[in-house]
């Protein structure tokens, strides 16, 4: 009997072993599945045809990928004006009618960008030009709809630009040094040639509905802005001191306690943003978005909120309906990466990144490859500690904000706590010289 009881249990194990292996083979596909969407996205960006095609030859659905706005890889090769890529996915059966979530096609993105050579090949592939209301293209600009608009609109006189010098560059634009009424101010503008674009107008729009809300002595003072003509501008107090980048590139790792001063400011702007109900996540949290108010560097703030999402919080576990690779591979949470839901702590795991980066003196995982170390974060791993420097529990508070499960991540709020209480705990600056022997 115990032969024929052995012999009964020997099919179920079986079959639970191979239901798991099926699991566990699903998941690796759908792990692969991911990379390979961004990747084509990607290379489809980079203008790489001949990664392009690879990809395609591997999986020819990927032709069919979508981003987090639902734009295929056409959509982007059309929108840059790259005629190879564009011709490589028309191959392999791109659908040249496309819609994105603002049911424009790519052939309405050429238009706005005034790609020539690109209109007349998707044109000759039977593209057609629609979106939700007609063209992506329109022949003028459509201004924000914001209240109290004479509040913070700037009359474009105002703004001397005599002895203006380009402080930043960006995909739709340039951040100039200017004057505004004896002030000097920072001034995003958007190039001409993309001011009646109905995408880079929305985005306008949106980083301007944000920046009015906004209050905070972290947080960049937004001034003004120019909405009733072109070129469209952005105007915000300027910061002489440059951004966090450019600092860490000259000074290297920073002491622990200016670390955790520096931390302590990007954690109190960044809590003031994650404020409930009006929740904004930040989603592009990295050096070169926090600035330096002085030369001195004794004080921080938050900038750039170009791709930031404000959402109304029902309640205060909610994880937002945003999927999408959306902000700077370096410093992206995993889930961004991976095309998952996420929630507010992604900006949590840029600060980590950024908190690493204060105190090992060079940006995390600087072998790689931007794209590259996103993918390597997302496979499990991490940055590795090589700093004297790092105190154990801003070890520790690292590893927690920089957790693979987003729920293990702690709020700001939290971070600010556990920040004042490392600060109250550290030795005076000259026991730091043993670290730097």
């Amino acid at each position: 009997m115990s032969s024929g009881a052995s012999g009964g249990e020997s099919p179920a194990q079986g079959t639970s072993g191979k239901a798991s292996s099926a699991s566990s083979a699903d998941k690796q596909k759908e792990k692969a599945r991911v990379s390979k969407t961004s990747q084509i996205l990607w290379h489809a960006h980079q203008n790489d045809a001949g990664a392009v095609r690879k990809l395609l030859e591997e999986d020819r659905s990927l032709v069919h990928a979508r981003d987090y706005d639902n734009r295929t890889p056409l959509h982007v090769a059309s929108l840059h004006g790259w005629i190879d890529v564009a011709k490589c996915l028309i191959d392999y059966g791109a659908d040249v009618n496309a819609q994105d979530r603002w049911k424009n096609t790519p052939l309405a993105d050429a238009e706005g960008a005034k790609k020539r050579d690109m209109i007349e090949l998707l044109k000759s592939n039977g593209g057609l030009s629609y979106g939700q209301n007609g063209s992506h293209f329109e022949p003028k600009a459509v201004p924000p709809p914001l209240p109290n608009k004479c509040d913070w609109e700037i009359e474009p006189s105002e703004l001397d630009f005599s002895n203006s010098n380009i402080i930043g560059k960006g995909s739709f634009g340039e951040i100039l040094k200017a004057s505004w009424r004896g002030t000097p101010v920072a001034v995003k503008r958007i190039l001409p040639s993309l001011s009646d674009d109905r995408l880079v107008i929305q985005d306008f729009r949106h980083e301007v509905n944000l920046l009015v809300k906004l209050r905070h002595p972290n947080i960049v003072q937004f001034l003004g802005a120019v909405t009733d003509r072109k070129p469209l501008m952005l105007i915000t107090e300027y910061l002489k001191g440059g951004d966090l980048h450019q600092h860490l590139r000259e000074k290297g790792a920073l002491q622990p306690s200016t670390a955790i001063n520096f931390a302590l400011d990007i954690a109190r702007g960044m809590a003031y943003l994650h404020t409930e109900p009006n929740v904004i996540v930040h989603r592009d949290l990295k050096p070169r978005n926090v600035l330096l108010v002085n030369s001195s560097a004794d004080h921080l703030k938050v900038g750039d909120f170009g791709l930031s999402k404000l959402i109304k919080v029902q309640n205060s576990h909610d994880v937002y309906k945003m999927t999408g690779e959306t902000g700077s591979y370096r410093y992206m949470a995993p889930e961004v990466f991976k095309h998952r839901k996420y929630d507010k702590k992604v900006d949590v795991f840029s600060f980590a990144m950024i908190l690493y980066q204060m105190l090992e003196g060079e940006p995390p995982l600087s072998n790689y490859e931007p794209y590259e170390a996103a993918k390597y974060v997302a496979d499990g791993h991490r940055p590795i500690f090589r700093s004297k420097s790092y105190l154990p529990e801003l070890r520790e508070l690292t590893e927690k904000c920089w957790a693979a499960d987003m729920n293990q991540r702690p709020s700001f709020l939290d971070i600010l706590k556990r920040l004042e209480k490392i600060k109250e705990t550290l030795p005076t600056d000259h026991h730091w010289n043993i670290f730097n022997a």
